[in-house]
């Protein structure tokens, strides 16, 4: 008998621990979910207490949650408390999404869930798009956070134009996502620009009628494949810079010049070469001459040891060299008087 009751006391005990530890739980919850499920039913947007304890088991933020609930349900957007979460887990940013539902919709802008979502997931600000559809974009064209400030051009008659263009542009929420950026429209818009002036005959037209330009810029589609669409492209300023065409005439003068210099430089080189080589030839024939005199006595000689001339043929010779010499000197001509001797 006193076992059983020993035991019924100890069941007792055990079942008072246990209220006692569901009590902390309970409270515990009410403590860390009861605000928010408490602000969600005020709001009319009801979550229960099991989908925000299954929130933090999921590691999804239950204030955050409640909060784009709130919204969406106070917008009267029709989007379920899955669907957040869904966006949630996926690494999307469900207030920017959420916010710019709202702002579609107030604006009468057609933008379902997953459309948002996907342009979300894919880089790029849903908000902000929508901001821009309603609120149409000023884009400087050039860009001047990359240095340049102007679009060079130059015209048919050799004169350089710089222009700046103010874009004007409506973000295409149906294009958005895989469609080109600011960037391409500022390159698109600029090729354009320097086509127009290129163009132009003579930039005095250019000057008279800007917006020359920006009809022709406009009439070439530059938007397509783009996530905007061109309202206007207004140009700001145009101002005359250098003579383009004067400066590469005269860089080509100088280039004719440098080359024609080069030419003559190697005809001269040419020229003082084949000279150096006629006097070498000269040398070398008058070193044949020289050689071929020395042999004349050699000959002389050996004709004197074979009998073949005589003493008396010797002395004529001798006296033929005599009168030659004798006569050239006398066909010489003075220096002095310019008079044959």
């Amino acid at each position: 008998m006193d076992f059983i009751v020993l035991a019924a006391s100890d069941v007792t005990r055990f079942g008072v621990w246990l209220l006692i530890l569901a009590a902390i739980v309970i409270c515990v919850l009410v403590f860390k979910y009861g605000w928010l499920w408490i602000q969600a039913l005020a709001s009319g947007a009801h979550v229960s207490l099991t989908k925000l304890i299954g929130m933090s088991l999921r590691r999804v933020s239950p204030r955050l949650m409640v909060q784009c609930k709130v919204m969406v349900v106070k917008a009267g957007l029709p989007i379920e408390t899955d669907a957040l979460e869904a966006h949630y887990l996926a690494g999307g940013d469900v207030i920017r999404v959420t916010k710019s539902l709202i702002a579609a919709s107030k604006a009468a802008i057609e933008l379902s869930w997953d459309r948002a979502c996907a342009i979300d997931l894919a880089g790029r600000n849903v908000f902000e798009a929508v901001q821009w559809s309603v609120n149409p974009k000023v884009i400087d064209c050039p860009d001047p956070a990359k240095g340049r400030h102007t679009i060079d051009g130059v015209a048919m008659d050799g004169i350089q134009l710089k222009a700046k263009a103010r874009v004007t542009v409506r973000a295409n929420i149906d294009r958005l996502v895989g469609g080109a950026t600011e960037e391409t429209v500022i390159a698109r818009v600029g090729e354009g620009i320097v086509t127009a002036i290129g163009s132009a005959e003579t930039h005095k037209k250019v000057l008279e009628s800007p917006d020359v330009i920006s009809k022709t810029v406009l009439q070439k589609g530059l938007d397509a494949g783009t996530a905007f669409e061109i309202l206007s492209i207004d140009i700001a300023d145009v101002d005359v810079g250098d003579n383009i065409g004067a400066k590469l005439q005269t860089d080509q003068a100088e280039a004719d010049l440098k080359v024609a210099r080069a030419k003559a430089e190697e005809r001269r080189a040419l020229a003082n070469a084949k000279e150096q080589e006629n006097r070498a030839m000269v040398v070398e024939n008058e070193a044949k001459v020289k050689l071929a005199e020395a042999e004349i006595p050699r000959a002389i000689a050996q004709a004197f040891r074979e009998g073949n001339l005589g003493i008396m043929d010797y002395y004529h010779l001798k006296n033929i060299q005599a009168d030659t010499t004798m006569r050239d000197s006398i066909g010489k001509v003075s220096p002095e008087s310019g008079r044959k001797e």
